[in-house]
């Protein structure tokens, strides 16, 4: 008994929480022509009629294609290919600079490893700031990650010419 009466209770939250929630909204001008929506109706509001959400598809909806209009503007095939070989030069002189900005930050990498972040104390002593040398060392990496990625994606946008 008392587990069938759980089974209710969790049964009838469960509809309470599953029921779609519907109000009825009221469209009001005032004048000075601003509109105000509200779920409280007032005076001179009208009541809009709504139709309830539809259940969400799993399938995404494909558009309807629509015709180009006829005032578009067209480019004729020569002028696209001119453009087309202007972006892929644009684009290789580009990736040769990121390349070179990548072997230099890698350069950069090396060095910095190389040099620790020293300094000498009141007793003379010589210690190592490591806090100072991983921050450095983190910039340095976030540099080279960076001019790697620009390098990655100007690849890709490369490839749509082949």
């Amino acid at each position: 008994m008392k587990k069938t009466c759980l089974l209710l209770c969790a049964w009838l939250a469960n509809t309470a929480f599953c029921t779609v929630a519907q109000a009825e909204i009221y469209k009001s001008v005032d004048e000075n022509g601003h509109v105000t929506y509200s779920n409280v109706p007032s005076k001179g509001a009208t009541k809009l009629e709504i139709d309830p959400p539809a259940p969400a598809s799993t399938t995404p909806k494909a558009r309807p294609q629509q015709a180009t209009p006829n005032n578009f503007p067209r480019v004729d095939s020569q002028t696209q290919k001119k453009r087309d070989d202007q972006r892929k030069n644009i684009l290789l002189e580009e990736l040769e600079s990121e390349k070179a900005a990548l072997e230099e930050a890698k350069r950069a990498y090396a060095e910095g490893e190389s040099k620790p972040e020293v300094y000498r104390g009141a007793n003379g002593k010589t210690y190592r700031n490591v806090v100072k040398f991983e921050e450095k060392m983190q910039r340095l990496q976030a540099d080279v990650d960076a001019h790697e990625k620009n390098v990655q994606l100007l690849q890709k946008e490369l490839e749509a010419f082949k």
